[in-house]
């Protein structure tokens, strides 16, 4: 894979099931077609190393032109980065996430966690956009958000190394790995993994290249905080590059390690999470875990969502200007029959 373009790049909806690809300025106001010929983000990532520069080339060109022809920017009218991809598997590499959930589990950390990244394969069939709603069946599933930041790959061959696994980072993406924490563990007690008790994922509109992020992309991981609101207030604003255990190369290499990884995957860092209080957290139970361990009782602990709630998540940079834009769904029961 060649040098990293500068792009940003979401997807619109336009009556087909992977949207239509779209060019984002820097400022994120304005998007215009990416063209017939990149109809896609899958097609796009299917031949990255030719396509991606003509689309840097054209994305220069707009801003010479000061995005003249182009649309005002609606995420509103945005699916998923892609709606649904070849791969989604999800890591956790932040030390304090593990530390609280494990004593959620009221078990101990794994023995090697620090050693190989602890990960899990999860469904890519439906990728939710950034204003679509969480759905659930029953809040007593206990309905909760976690904030991550994940990667989109080009081909990764069998066996790379982590410094090769980076080289086939295409784009980065903010997104809510939804979790059903009443279901996890029936789940997990059978030794088989997660299935149910993790429902479809939620995407921001715009994915990022690495070099487009400049400064802000530090060791292969994204390095600014996160912002997590429900119904307005703030859960949390955890640092994605503090306390972090391995890096999206050293992910991506150890998935690989067995098997290549087709364009399209979806790599996940895991819960953002760092120890100090003020930042707060990027899940409802580590912030539960936070207020158990100091002695809130359990009628006062933060609830998990519920009907009409509403969660917001999004990432600016030092100057205020959003990153993914903006993650901003509401929570719907859609209890069967």
């Amino acid at each position: 894979m060649s040098a990293s373009p500068e792009l940003r790049l979401a997807t619109r909806r336009n009556g087909h099931r992977d949207g239509e690809l779209m060019l984002v300025s820097p400022d994120a106001r304005h998007w215009i077609a990416a063209g017939s010929d990149v109809p896609t983000l899958q097609t796009l990532l299917d031949d990255w190393d030719r396509l991606a520069p003509a689309l840097e080339r054209r994305c220069h060109t707009l801003h010479g032109h000061g995005w003249a022809g182009a649309q005002d920017f609606d995420a509103a009218q945005c699916m998923a980065p892609l709606p649904r991809a070849y791969q989604w598997a999800d890591a956790s590499v932040y030390r304090n996430h593990a530390r609280l959930m494990y004593q959620w589990r009221k078990e101990p950390i794994p023995p090697g966690y620090e050693t190989a990244p602890l990960v899990y394969q999860g469904g890519s069939d439906v990728l939710l956009g950034p204003r679509d709603p969480i759905v659930a069946t029953d809040e007593a599933h206990q309905i909760d958000l976690e904030a991550e930041i994940g990667v989109i790959t080009t081909d990764v061959p069998m066996g790379c190394t982590a410094q090769q696994a980076r080289s086939c980072i295409a784009l980065v993406v903010l997104l809510n790995d939804v979790s059903l924490r009443g279901l996890i563990p029936g789940e997990l007690a059978k030794g088989f993994g997660f299935y149910q008790s993790k429902p479809a994922s939620s995407f921001a509109p715009i994915a990022v290249t690495p070099a487009a992020l400049g400064s802000h992309w530090t060791g292969a991981m994204l390095d600014l905080p996160v912002t997590v609101q429900v119904n307005g207030h703030r859960l949390g604003e955890p640092h994605a590059n503090t306390e972090v255990i391995f890096d999206f190369g050293q992910i991506i290499a150890h998935l690989a390690r067995t098997r290549g990884l087709c364009a399209g995957s979806i790599i996940g860092a895991g819960t953002i999470s760092n120890a100090s209080a003020a930042a707060g957290s990027a899940c409802i139970t580590e912030a539960r875990v936070r207020q158990i361990l100091d002695g809130v009782p359990e009628e006062q602990l933060c609830p998990y969502l519920r009907d009409g709630d509403t969660v917001r998540m999004e990432v600016c940079d030092a100057q205020g200007r959003t990153v993914f834009g903006a993650i901003d769904q509401p929570v719907r029961i859609d209890a069967p029959g």
